[in-house]
């Protein structure tokens, strides 16, 4: 099964290479990862999406926990989210098809960023599965290069965040708040 994370860690140089080598030592794979600032200056955010088939979710957070720059990290895989990914296609597409991937690509509320004599770059930012369903449409096509972010999340509404931290302290040992 695939878990998504969301963890707060501070903004310094050096964090990504030591939350990845705590992965890598562990060998927990990690399907994606994106990166980038938060609402808090000093603060970034990660998500993670972890394959946790061989190793439990909770396990994951614990060693995430444990790293000094690792704010706070949170598991929102049963939680309700919001979840986008962005994708850049570029897609064979003679002039005369041009109309074609546009149609296509519309239904999808996608949109074409770039366009050359012979390819068309498009771009997409949805679910994941809206983004697998467009690549499949266009896979006939022809594509020629791809990119894509990997899955970032928030949770819904203010009453998720409130769930989020409660389950937290129910989870933590009741020494280690006591102290």
């Amino acid at each position: 099964m695939k878990h998504t994370l969301i963890a707060s860690v501070q903004d310094q140089p050096g964090v990504l290479v030591r939350v990845m080598g705590m992965f890598r030592r562990r060998a927990f794979n990690v399907e994606s990862l994106t990166v980038g600032h938060s609402e808090t200056a000093g603060v970034s955010r990660m998500t993670f999406v972890v394959d946790t088939s061989r190793i439990s979710s909770r396990i994951v957070e614990a060693n995430l926990r444990k790293l000094v720059p690792v704010l706070d990290v949170h598991d929102v895989t049963h939680v309700p989210t919001v979840s986008r990914e962005l994708a850049l296609i570029r897609v064979k597409c003679a002039e005369g098809e041009r109309s074609q991937v546009n149609d296509l690509i519309s239904i999808f509320r996608a949109r074409i960023v770039d366009v050359s004599t012979d390819t068309v770059i498009v771009e997409i930012t949805g679910d994941p599965e809206k983004v697998d369903g467009l690549v499949e449409l266009l896979r006939p096509r022809g594509i020629v290069e791809m990119v894509r972010t990997g899955k970032v999340a928030m949770t819904r509404g203010a009453s998720a965040r409130r769930a989020l931290a409660h389950e937290h302290e129910a989870d933590a040992d009741p020494l280690e708040l006591a102290s």
